[in-house]
């Protein structure tokens, strides 16, 4: 059959409910061009080879699972990358959607790249462990509302929309799971400039138990600073507090000084 390797993260679904549910949500969506990363075994692969007509692929780095999917489901020659999605290119013109029981060593970098191919992907839904989704879906005043939930939050609405329990994993991850959903939001959030919002934003985090005031003191003229926005802490600002802020910086950066 196949091995379960640790190095690469590898918890194989084996829950037949979960894998419907999962590509039941899939399509409450409109697509015509399906990405799925880390498909591994192929547990949610044989589901989503049976909706009707669309262009799919899936990206896996295992050698031994490419082989295994194609000897099991021969209907993926010519579908499979073989690479790390980190390090592949957009694997199709125009727009498409994101699918995966994402490897949980790597999954704050993936969202960070579907961040960066915003402008391409229509909708993900994705399994994370669970205080990784917990993060990504968080509100201002959360003590998980971080770094990833801001820029995640910048550009898609996250739907925080259910739990996996350890016992659907083969073998059982020492965390709990859950899935959730990103949708491009439907009117873009304004800001000077991602990578303004960027900086900010992991500045301010940096040292979230400091005021705002003292953790981003070498982004803004000391003018700027007497706001009174800038008494409460980073995990007290909603997402559009962070892109208006942008408008306000200056030019001096920690980098620059």
């Amino acid at each position: 059959m196949y091995t379960v390797k640790k190095s690469l993260g590898q918890h194989f679904l084996k829950d037949e409910n979960i894998c419907r549910k999962i590509v039941s949500v899939l399509q409450q969506h409109s697509f015509t061009q399906l990405l799925e990363i880390g498909p591994g075994a192929g547990a949610l692969t044989k589901h989503l080879l049976e909706i009707g007509p669309m262009d799919f692929k899936a990206v896996e780095l295992d050698d031994e699972k490419v082989d295994y999917l194609l000897k099991t489901y021969p209907s993926l020659k010519g579908k499979i990358i073989h690479k790390s999605f980190l390090d592949m290119e957009k694997p199709f013109d125009g727009s498409f959607t994101v699918i995966g029981n994402f490897p949980y060593n790597i999954s704050t970098q993936i969202l960070f790249k579907i961040v960066e191919w915003k402008d391409a992907v229509e909708g993900m839904i994705g399994m994370f462990q669970k205080e990784v989704a917990q993060r990504v879906a968080a509100k201002e005043g959360s003590k998980v509302y971080g770094v990833i939930s801001v820029l995640v939050q910048a550009f898609f609405e996250v739907e925080y929309l259910f739990e996996v329990q350890e016992t659907s994993f083969q073998p059982a991850p020492k965390v709990k799971s859950a899935v959730i959903r990103l949708l491009p939001k439907a009117n873009a959030l304004a800001m000077k400039s991602e990578k303004d919002l960027f900086l900010l934003v992991k500045t301010a985090f940096n040292q979230r138990r400091k005021k705002l005031r003292n953790a981003v003191k070498n982004l803004f003229e000391a003018a700027i600073l007497e706001n009174e926005l800038f008494d409460k802490r980073a995990e007290q600002l909603t997402v559009k507090h962070f892109a208006e802020l942008t408008y306000k910086m200056s030019k001096r950066t920690p980098l620059e000084k």
